[in-house]
This record gives C-alpha cells, structure tokens and sequence, in this order.
C-alpha cells in the first residue's frame, strides 16, 4: 500500500487526515447500522471512522454518508450513448461501478465491438468491469454479425477488468449439453458467469445452477426469485425502461435474504436515466415497499461487490475506496453530493468535473440490405387464423395467440389491432426477413423501424402498410443504422446511430431530446397510445428468441417454449 506508515498515523489520530467529513450519520453495510461520528480519508481511501482532525475538513451538520452503488448487470449500448456520456448520468446518481455485458455491440462487431467498449470506457471516474459475452449470436435461429466462440472470448480472459461471463442465455443448450455452450462454461469456470433464465425451473435449474451460473435477473415473481436463492443463486432485481421488476419483487426481500439479492437496470434508456437515475431507482422503490433504506442500501453496494469479487469497494470502512454519497434523506435517499476516490464530482445532480467524451467521435456500422421488392413484404395466408405475437405492457415476455385476422385475396391486411412486423437482416446482405402479425402496439398510418434489435440486431420494423415499411428499410441503410418514424413514404423524425447502428456521439441530454421528438411523432402521427409503453425499446426486444413465449427473427416466426420455428397461419 502506497504511504502505508503515514496512512497509519493518520488513522490512528497521530496526524492530521487529508479530509475529514465532520458530523456524520455513517450507513454501515456490514452491520446494517448508522455510526454517527467523523468520517476521515487520504489519498483517495477511507481511514477510519470516529473522531479526526484535518488539513480540510467539512461539516455535514448531521447528513448521512452511504457507499455509492454499483449497477450489477448492464449494456451499455442500450443508453445509446457513449460510456463516457454514460459515466456523467451515472456519477450524479451515485454509481460508481457497472458490470457491462457488451453483447449488443458484440453481435454487430465482434470482438471489436468488446474491444471498443473496453477501450472507451478506460480511465473514466466511474470503474467498468465487462463481462465477456457467451451468446453471439443469443442462439442459432437468427443471423447475428458475428459469432463467438471460447477461442475468441480467451483472448481477454485475463484482461484485469474482465470478471468473467456474460448472461447464458442459452440456458436450452447449456442443459442440452451443446458443445459450444460448454466449451465457454469450462473455460470460464474460475470466473463468474451471468445468467439468464426466464421461466426456468425445478431440474433444469438445478442443471443451470449445477454449471456454475451464479446471477439471474430474469425473475419476475417473488416465488421464482425465492427458488433461484434456494438453489445458490444471486437474484438481480431489474429495474430497466422495458422490464421494470422492482416494484413487484422488492416486496419480497427479508432480513433472511437480502444478502442473496443485487439491483441492476440491465436495459434503461436516456429519457429514463435523466428522469429517474440508476440504481437509486431501485433503492428508492425498495424502501417505498417497505425494505429497510441500509438493507435497500447494502443490497445497492456491498452485495454486488461481494458476489463480483470487487475487492476494498462499496463500504465505508478503513482500507476502502473513498467513494460515497451525501445523502440530505436517508429515507427518500435524496442524493446532496457525490464523491469519487476522496474527490467531489456532482452537487445536487450537477456534475462539477468535465470528463469530456473520452473518445474521438467514432463512426462505424455494417448496414448491408439483401435488394428487396415491395412484394417481399406480403404475408400470404390461406385462412384467417394466424399465430399472433400479443405485446405484454412493461414486460419483456410476449404472449402467444391464436386469433382470426382479416384477409383479401389470400393476403394479410393489417388493421388498428394487427400490424405487421418484419425483421431484415443487416449484416451481410442475406436473403433472410422474418415477418409476423403483432397485436398490442397500436400503430396506424406508418411505420417505425430501428437498429436495434435484440440481440442480433438485425433491421426491425413494425408498420400497417406495405409501403410505409419498405420505405423505412430504405432509410435505415442510408443512414447506415439508427431509428425512423416514417407515414406516406416520408420521414417525420430519425436518429442516426453511428456506432454499430446501437449508439450515437451525441450527449445523453440530445440523444433523450431525439428520442422524446420520435415518441412524439409516433405518438401524435402514428396514433401510439401514451400509457407507458415505450415503442423503441419494446419494438427492439420482439425479436430476442430467448424469451418467453414468441419472437420473430430474420429467419421467421419463433416458438421460444417448444424452441421451434412455427408457421405465421395456424
């Protein structure tokens, strides 16, 4: 340890500490208890708790100090922005530390993509951990832009910020033994592997818990989070843009498992970050449903540091990193200031320090579109009965039906209750487009189509006409990635996504102001109904075939429960 003797001295009250925070109610999350007393630090670490003297010292007049937090499971992607741009969010909410799967950006590029996350987010005040990815693609029914294997994945095992592996998706082929899943299983086994599971459970959990996944955030229930404690699991409570679980599992912490339970946001968007921070979302709603603020806090901090290895992180005690939150409400946990290694970076959701954008401004995509025909878009059904993919209100799970849909000629129509949906792909100019009858968007008049696609992120667009949708497929591949609300063949509002068709050099704030102006367009044009649904991310999640219980991918409609392709007529 650097200066150990004098760090010595000054803990033990023989020297004067370098800053000392006076008057203090300290969260202790090892405990689960307040200290009152003075909190003193140097050189970017904690010396102690108690009473000190220092060279500069601030009284905080009987305010209370927690660690900051750490968001267990996220893609940085899914901000649409930088990790830089991320990071300034962040600080002012108090996280201090992400665990970022970059699968998004990996199913684009590749180990570019991975190497690219890595490399932007070095150096920054908030600390990046990465989890490789295990999916790309998330399984074999869709055509990502790459594919990696254990024998690409190796090559930044041992980087010092990759802690382990990324979300298992393919929890099918894991307990089906498929070679290639195991392969990264065992080559992983002295690192943590994430999972994600939805709806698995008795045997093939205890197969999927057996392969040393240790994580899941796809609990939805109190019953199925309980199940997944019982078998070893850490269960990561999601509060997110699209999937927002806090409310209903909160409900469930006890004092018997909180220490088996973390907090993430997995997928939040600009809008929802400015509006409603990070992981203090999740605190804020934990203590609402009646969770203890410290136990809401340790849950926030120390739980993830522990179940992640971080070692001298997310506590207030002698030897950690002096990085806290002053808090004014402990019970409202209304964040006054944010302090990083001793030093102070936001005040009262102002960022104080520049960060800058840690990056040049980077462009790079592979939007590459098979020459299609207005005529490829046609859904041709011998009978009124079709397979319908029903949207599930702030869900990530979709429902399937069995529903008569109106018919011409032998061709789909589409209707206020029934749009199409296609998915295109992107990446090397195939001949593979899936299409699906959607119920439960709402849209008229138009269409909306985007990049960002779950997780291959292949084109996916959503429309009532044949034409409205053809002509944002154009769009999209001149932009070379990005979103687009598109009514009688003209653009009412787009957003260019220069990185990998997933995110922007813009600033969050800008990119929010874009995204707000295309909600609106779709909204006031395309007749979207305000009720909390937001049509980007849930139209981006219709094509993820690992979740529950029907998806469209580039190469047709799929039964994720029976994993198998299905006709569209039923």
């Amino acid at each position: 340890m650097k200066n150990l003797e004098e760090k010595i001295l000054k803990a033990s009250g023989r020297e004067k500490a370098d800053l000392v925070f006076k008057n203090a109610r300290i969260v202790d999350v090892f405990s689960g208890s307040l200290i009152e007393g003075d909190l003193a630090l140097a050189d970017g670490i904690i010396l102690g708790i108690g009473t000190y003297e220092g060279r500069e010292e601030i009284d905080l007049g009987g305010k209370f100090i927690s660690p900051t937090l750490i968001d267990s499971h996220v893609h940085i992607e899914s901000s649409m922005v930088t990790p830089a741009e991320l990071s300034k969010v962040l600080l002012v909410n108090g996280v201090s530390t992400i665990i970022a799967d970059p699968h998004e950006i990996a199913n684009v590029m590749g180990m570019d993509g991975v190497k690219y996350i890595l490399n932007a987010s070095k150096d920054l005040p908030i600390d990046v951990r990465i989890m490789l990815p295990s999916c790309v693609p998330s399984t074999d029914f869709e055509d990502s832009g790459a594919k990696l294997l254990y024998e690409d994945l190796v090559e930044l095992k041992d980087d010092q910020r990759v802690l382990g592996l990324g979300e298992m998706m393919n929890y099918v082929g894991l307990i089906n033994t498929n070679k290639e899943v195991l392969d990264k299983i065992k080559g992983f086994e002295d690192k943590i592997i994430d999972g994600h599971a939805p709806g698995l459970s008795g045997k093939g959990l205890n197969a999927y818990r057996l392969a040393n996944v240790v994580t899941d955030h796809e609990c939805v229930t109190i019953s199925e989070m309980n199940d997944r404690i019982a078998r070893g699991f850490y269960v990561q409570i999601r509060q997110g843009t699209s999937a927002k679980n806090a409310k209903a599992l909160t409900k469930g912490i006890t004092k018997d498992n909180l220490s088996r339970i973390l907090f993430c946001t997995d997928d939040k968007h600009p809008e929802d970050l400015l509006r409603d921070g990070s992981i203090n979302e999740n605190i804020r709603i934990a203590i609402k449903n009646g969770v203890d603020p410290i136990d809401a806090i340790r849950i926030g901090s120390i739980n993830a540091a522990t179940c992640y290895g971080l070692k001298n992180k997310a506590a207030l005690a002698p030897g950690y990193e002096a990085s806290f939150i002053v808090l004014d409400d402990l019970n409202n946990f209304t964040i006054d200031s944010v302090y990083i290694k001793g030093k102070q970076y936001s005040k009262k959701d102002k960022l104080l320090v520049d960060i800058g954008s840690n990056t040049r401004k980077e462009s790079f995509g592979n939007v590459k579109v098979f020459d299609r025909k207005l005529e490829d878009f046609k859904i041709r059904l011998e009978s009124n009965k079709a397979n319908i993919i029903e949207i599930l209100p702030n869900e990530l799970l979709t429902k399937k039906l069995v529903e008569e849909v109106r018919v011409e000629d032998g061709i789909f129509v589409a209707d206020e209750t029934y749009q199409k949906l296609c998915v295109i792909e992107r990446h090397r100019g195939l001949n593979t487009m899936g299409k699906a009858i959607v119920k439960g968007f709402g849209l008229k008049n138009g269409a909306i189509g985007s990049t960002i696609a779950h997780d291959s992120h292949n084109i996916i667009i959503i429309g009532d006409n044949d034409r409205d949708i053809y002509f944002a497929m154009k769009e999209i591949e001149k932009m070379n990635g990005g979103i687009v609300v598109v009514q009688g063949e003209k653009i009412l509002k787009s957003l260019p996504l220069e990185i990998a068709g997933l995110m922007t050099n813009s600033s969050l704030y800008e990119t929010s102001l874009n995204i707000r102006e295309i909600l609106e367009a779709a909204r006031v044009n395309l007749g979207l109904r305000d009720d909390g649904l937001d049509p980007i991310i849930t139209l981006g999640f219709m094509s993820l075939p690992v979740i529950p219980q029907i998806k469209l991918t580039d190469k047709g409609l799929f039964d994720v429960e029976n994993y198998e392709f299905i006709d569209i007529e039923a």
